[in-house]
């Protein structure tokens, strides 16, 4: 169960990182996230039950995340609709969306082939299959988003996060920049959700309800207990998070919980990661780590930079 939770952690980190980079960077509060994380998994499945290879589906999943993500943004910046309802028309309306893909609520991928078949010929002991995915999907996916925000484009889009106004007087297209945010941000997210809907073995229009609560949870639970860390090592603090977000509703189950009330202990969870610094600056309390890390090269510098 342990091993099992630790690649389930490294699938769901996905979900965190594409949020990372809208609520953290940009401040940008995306409640597409309930969609366009089903809608990678409904789109996979879908496409793996018409003869469509694993990876190809996989990315096919994300593609639909991005156009999602795109939708979301234009709303926002051409529509001037506010954030939030932006993100909520569209999370309802690819409820409708799955369902024409899928053509019914869920799809089963019984007896198809999954993205984790192509370790079958290794004979890797059980679950050990979803952590090499997940450290695969996590390696490439945090090498990428390093080269992006290291050039010019992804300096211009961690400023327009830092102070928009002062992004425009330098000339930089801030509506563009918060467009390509939410699609990349999106077309993550849809990454997690058809890589744990191959893990799971089925995908549904229902699964994306409370997974902003499991990516904020995986975000914060890396901020508290690393504290100040340079712009690469929150990535990595936010897939840390993610795992050990995965072993607590892992030990909540083992303490023989309901699981029926599982979004209720994720809620629970993210409240008190999120009272932890306010208990930590009142008591000046550290958790041990954060000696070991320091904030040297940090390329977020805004106050979204702290929980």
């Amino acid at each position: 169960m342990i091993i099992s939770s630790i690649g389930q952690g490294m699938l769901w980190s996905m979900l965190g990182l594409g949020i990372f980079m809208t609520y953290r960077i940009l401040g940008f509060p995306d409640m597409t996230t309930e969609g366009s994380f089903p809608l990678g998994g409904a789109v996979c499945v879908a496409a793996i039950t018409m003869g469509v290879n694993p990876f190809l589906a996989t990315l096919l999943g994300v593609l639909a995340g991005m156009c999602a993500g795109l939708v979301t943004g234009l709303l926002y910046t051409k529509g001037k609709i506010p954030v939030v309802l932006a993100g909520i028309l569209v999370m309802s309306a690819l409820n409708s969306v799955m369902l024409f893909v899928m053509k019914s609520p869920n799809l089963s991928l019984l007896n198809l082939p999954k993205i984790q078949d192509v370790f079958r010929p290794l004979n890797l002991p059980e679950n050990y299959d979803t952590v090499f995915i997940g450290l695969l999907a996590v390696t490439i996916v945090i090498g990428l988003m390093s080269l992006f925000f290291n050039t010019e484009f992804g300096q211009a889009y961690i400023a327009t996060g830092d102070n928009e106004s002062m992004a425009k007087s330098l000339g930089i297209h801030t509506e563009r920049m918060t467009n390509v945010g939410l699609m990349l941000s999106n077309g993550l997210i849809a990454l997690s959700g058809a890589l744990i809907s191959q893990h799971d073995g089925y995908a549904d229009v229902s699964k994306g309800v409370g997974t902003i609560v499991i990516g904020l949870s995986s975000i914060i639970i890396g901020e508290v207990l690393f504290g100040e860390l340079s712009f690469f090592q929150r990535m990595l603090a936010t897939v840390v998070g993610s795992i050990i977000y995965q072993l607590l509703i892992l030990l909540v189950i083992r303490l023989g919980f309901d699981t029926t009330y599982l979004k209720f202990f994720s809620a629970v969870v993210l409240s008190l990661c999120m009272l932890i610094p306010q208990f930590k600056r009142a008591l000046h309390l550290t958790t041990g780590f954060e000696k070991y890390f320091k904030k040297d090269d940090v390329a977020v510098s805004n106050g979204k930079a702290n929980a």
